[in-house]
């Protein structure tokens, strides 16, 4: 079996953090759960979204991003997923995550404290250098837009 890459990603815990550290909950998973840090249960109505808390603050190497991502079996089962999917965490930023979420479901959702709400992935980083230029090449699909592949 092929051994993992690893980037070695630094953990803060913040002073209201209690609870397990982040873990890969398989030998060969891309994303480590993450856990929400709330003093109560947070409810969420069909359509609401809210800000949860961590308690941790990572420090990411130079040339990698983390991405938050949803947990597919919350997605599925409840309707709770991100707002923004995947969320960037840039490896400049040093404040304490915090998982945005929204209630796509019929029902209301509840989250707990430690309970494991999102997926992250440590992702390396290219940046582009830009060209400007007086023409693009060609290309068959040209300027075809939404839909242009033939599924409808």
């Amino acid at each position: 079996m092929l051994e993992p890459v690893y980037a070695e990603l630094k953990v803060k815990p913040l002073k209201h953090f209690r609870g397990d550290f982040p873990r890969y909950e398989s030998a060969q998973a891309s994303g480590f759960d993450i856990r929400a840090r709330i003093d109560e249960p947070v409810k969420l109505t069909p359509g609401e979204r809210t800000l949860i808390p961590t308690g941790l603050v990572f420090e990411i190497p130079h040339g990698f991003e983390l991405q938050v991502r949803p947990r597919s079996g919350l997605a599925l089962k409840k309707g709770l997923t991100l707002m923004n999917t995947p969320g960037t965490i840039d490896s400049d930023y040093r404040g304490e995550l915090k998982i945005i979420v929204v209630n796509l479901g019929l029902e209301d959702i509840v989250i707990s404290d430690q309970e494991r709400i999102a997926q992250v992935v440590c992702c390396p980083v290219l940046q582009a250098r830009f060209s400007v230029v007086d023409e693009v090449e060609p290309s068959q699909r040209g300027d075809k837009g939404f839909g242009s592949t033939g599924i409808k």
